[in-house]
């Protein structure tokens, strides 16, 4: 049936009912209905999937749609079992299903009454895949996210490469290959790699005019998870999507989401199908607002109003960041893209690659660092991004959808300094990469720089007074500009174009904004810094008056109700319920329980007197710790072990365990240490010492060992001050 026969616009409205086509949709179905092969770019939500879809239905067999992603898989089929007259009318072939409903899929194939099969790679390189295909009418194939064939595309996958044979050996039929996101290298290794070089390609813009694309500096963890709960709280009730690079991270920040009350559920390969799927049907039934995600895994949710994307870590590549971005905003409206951007991150995927073949690990660590060029830029973002996938895009007409357009840093006069890093561009020969350039300019002395003799050119150590970041910015923006170009298959090395010398033979002014250079926070302080905030003094003070009536009133030591730690803390975060109050450092839920109320009670007039605009990021709630250590001492102690065994077995000095277990005591866990103590003193002694413990405002330690004549040590002094706050406070 040719599309001459065929009104296309009758039959989109007779299955999808929509009334026209969006961008170049119409001649990429028309030459799908010729039987041409075709090569489709276009961006998420440009409406990549109708093309081949509308033609699928429309033409005699079945097609059959490659696709690396079971869940998008199910998703695409329940999304045209919606459009259909029965359910038959679209199917998917993979490992989730059970041998008999494998038997009803082949049944309604081989009956004619499926229109489209959905069929994993991995599946279709199957011998009774191939057998049972060769027995139906195919129509055409389709490969979706065909960026997966290419080795520099962000989701690698060698299955792909097979592709064009397995196909030959099923029947000789029309190929479109389809991807939303590819440089022109990666396009021509899909071509190259399907056999596809005389297909027809069809290219839409990657510009996605209504994402607002914005980076923000990744600081320690505390500040971090306050941003990404602070702002998912400002968007309450729209949908989100949260990246991870790893499955602990992703389920460890979906617990903290949820201890803060946001509707939020993991989903990565880890887990099983049954609950990756249910998860992605309570995201797409808007039973939950936020999906926390790897970005290895990729997404296959298919949902048109994804109001924003987070990257909690930074992607592999920048294809991976403009793919997972896309899933924002697919149905028009604005969507939100935040990254946290911290350089460790960078040096971290990079250690990743040091085990990967050579070739590999080049490839590897370039992408790595056009992602890291990306978020330390100044220019207009959507520039960077388009130009990275080889499209020319004039900053003015971002409208302000880019952090950077929004904001703009103050602009530099760099002339001088323009012409001297194209000079030392030229002066290398096209032989070395950017980070080279730099350090010719900076004058550095390596032994790459002396065997190839750049110290010996005019540019070598003209620019020692700027700083690396300085350079980068001026580099990276002459390749925006076409005035440098960068050989991504050649090491990134880097050469001038034409553009470069006309500018080298008559330059004119250059201003710009220098890049930013973020602050780079390793994994343990970036774990473990406390959360960067400023007490409030008067409420401090009014905690402490509050804190020595209670104790008064208890008769105890005014230390043993709360520490001056915690006060401090509260007089920080001001938490107004008890349950915001376990979260304060020191305080537990038995001790919020017991001694609590009158506190928040405190805080929340204090808020409401002095009008305080209370920020829900400031009582982020952290998930129940469970750490083996605390669990583990818990038990040995309830087990009656040593104090000296416990410490040995968990790699422990005794002072560190002490204050480890005073921890456990001071949030309110009840501790009986009597049976080590005992071994000590009689109990005679321990009655002196714990009266001097219930009359003493004083907690330090030294002045406890001195009121004993050093009769106990420090150690031991502890010990009885953790026993006397666990018997009295908890």
């Amino acid at each position: 049936m040719s599309a001459n026969t065929i009104d296309l616009k009758k039959s989109l409205k007779h299955f999808f009912g929509f009334d026209s086509f969006k961008g170049n949709q119409e001649e990429v179905i028309q030459a799908i209905m010729q039987g041409d092969d075709c090569f489709v770019i276009m961006p998420t939500g440009a409406g990549k999937s109708l093309c081949y879809q509308l033609p699928a239905l429309i033409k005699e067999g079945t097609a059959i749609i490659i696709s690396p992603l079971i869940a998008l898989m199910k998703n695409q089929v329940d999304s045209i079992r919606g459009f259909g007259e029965s359910d038959a009318v679209a199917h998917f072939l993979n490992s989730s299903l059970s041998k008999t409903q494998t038997k009803q899929v082949k049944d309604d194939v081989a009956a004619g009454r499926t229109k489209m099969l959905y069929v994993a790679p991995e599946t279709l390189k199957k011998d009774e895949t191939i057998d049972f295909l060769r027995q139906v009418k195919v129509s055409f194939v389709a490969v979706d996210e065909a960026h997966c064939i290419s080795e520099w595309g962000h989701d690698f996958r060698p299955e792909y490469r097979r592709i064009k044979q397995i196909i030959q050996a099923i029947d000789d039929v029309p190929m479109v290959a389809l991807t939303a996101t590819a440089t022109p290298k990666v396009q021509a290794d899909i071509q190259k790699n399907l056999s596809m070089t005389g297909a027809r390609v069809f290219k839409s813009s990657f510009n996605r005019a209504n994402l607002y694309y914005e980076v923000k500096a990744k600081g320690h963890k505390g500040q971090t998870l306050k941003d990404i709960i602070s702002y998912i709280n400002k968007h309450k009730g729209r949908s989100g999507i949260i990246y991870c690079l790893s499955r602990k991270k992703v389920e460890e920040l979906a617990e903290i989401l949820q201890a803060n009350g946001i509707g939020a559920l993991p989903y990565h390969a880890g887990l099983d199908a049954k609950t990756r799927s249910a998860n992605q049907d309570k995201f797409l039934m808007e039973e939950i607002d936020v999906i926390v995600a790897t970005i290895a895994f990729g997404m296959g949710i298919d949902k048109p109003d994804v109001r924003y994307v987070i990257h909690y870590d930074v992607p592999k590549s920048l294809e991976g960041y403009y793919q997972e971005t896309g899933r924002s905003g697919r149905d028009g409206l604005e969507g939100d893209c935040v990254l946290f951007y911290n350089p460790h991150d960078i040096e971290k995927l990079e250690k990743f690659l040091k085990d990967k073949p050579v070739a590999e690990r080049e490839i590897g660590t370039q992408l790595i660092n056009e992602m890291a060029s990306f978020a330390e830029s100044s220019q207009c973002r959507r520039k960077f991004l388009l130009h990275y996938f080889g499209e020319t895009f004039d900053a003015d007409k971002c409208g302000k959808m880019c952090d950077n357009c929004r904001h703009p840093k103050e602009m530099q006069e760099v002339t001088r300094e323009f012409v001297l890093a194209l000079q030392a561009v030229q002066d290398t020969g096209g032989k070395v990469n950017m980070d080279h350039v730099v350090k010719v300019l900076r004058g550095k002395e390596t032994q790459e720089i002396k065997a190839y003799k750049h110290d010996l050119i005019d540019a070598y150590g003209k620019g020692k007074e700027h700083e690396k970041v300085f350079w980068l910015s001026i580099l990276r923006k002459a390749m925006l500009h076409d005035l440098v170009h960068k050989n991504i298959e050649q090491y990134g090395l880097l050469s001038l174009t034409k553009k470069g010398l006309a500018f080298l033979d008559k330059p004119v002014s250059v201003q710009m904004p220098i890049d930013t250079e973020f602050e780079k926070v390793d994994d343990e302080a970036f774990e473990s810094a406390p959360v960067e905030s400023v007490c409030d003094e008067e409420l401090f003070m009014r905690l402490k008056d509050l804190q020595r009536e209670v104790a008064h009133q208890k008769g105890l030591p005014p230390y043993v109700i709360f520490q001056e730690t915690s006060l401090e803390d509260m007089a920080t975060k001001y938490p107004i319920t008890l349950a915001e109050l376990e979260n304060i450092s020191g305080v537990g839920k038995n001790k919020a329980k017991k001694f609590g109320q009158p506190f928040v009670k405190l805080i929340q007039d204090y808020v409401e007197e002095n009008d305080i605009d209370r920020p829900m990021d400031m009582v982020v709630k952290t998930v129940a710790n469970k750490s083996g250590r605390k669990i583990g001492i818990i038990q040995n102690i309830d087990k009656k072990l040593a104090l000296e065994d416990i410490a040995r077995s968990m790699g422990l000095e005794l002072h560190e365990l002490l204050d480890e277990i005073e921890a456990i005591v001071y949030s309110g866990t009840k501790l009986n240490l009597d049976y080590y103590i005992s071994e000590l003193i009689d109990d005679d002694v321990k009655e002196e010492i714990f009266d001097y413990y219930r009359s003493t405002d004083n907690n330090d330690l030294d002045v406890a060992v001195e009121e004993f004549d050093g009769d106990f040590t420090h150690d031991e002094m502890q010990l009885f001050r953790i026993q006397f706050v666990s018997e009295v406070a908890n």
